[in-house]
């Protein structure tokens, strides 16, 4: 899921990933979860999210407004999965689709 609240005074998007452990991948007990996109260049370990009470994933980014950035999930660094509450889906490199977020002009 994602909640998004715009920071005037900075000029950025406040964007919280969220992962309910209902929408891991069927069988998979996550042990670790990273968020993955353009945002961090792709990097299979910048950008861990926490677990929180109720195995909710969670992590928050500040992400430039006027933009489109796909992304994913990264469970156990080895199965991946989408948001379904993305803002789009975007055709990714490998043959699977991308979750995508939109943060509006602000």
């Amino acid at each position: 899921m994602l909640k998004k609240r715009y920071i005037k005074s900075r000029n950025v998007w406040k964007v919280t990933f969220e992962l309910p452990e209902a929408e891991l991948p069927e069988g998979i007990e996550a042990k670790s979860v990273h968020l993955v996109g353009e945002f961090n260049d792709w990097d299979t370990t910048a950008t861990p999210m926490t677990r929180r009470k109720g195995g909710l994933f969670h992590v928050i980014l500040e992400l430039e407004p006027g933009r489109e950035y796909p992304f994913r999930y990264l469970v156990n660094g080895e199965h991946w999965c989408n948001d379904w509450h993305a803002d789009a889906y975007v055709p990714g490199d490998l043959g699977q689709d991308n979750c995508v977020v939109v943060t509006p002009t602000g």
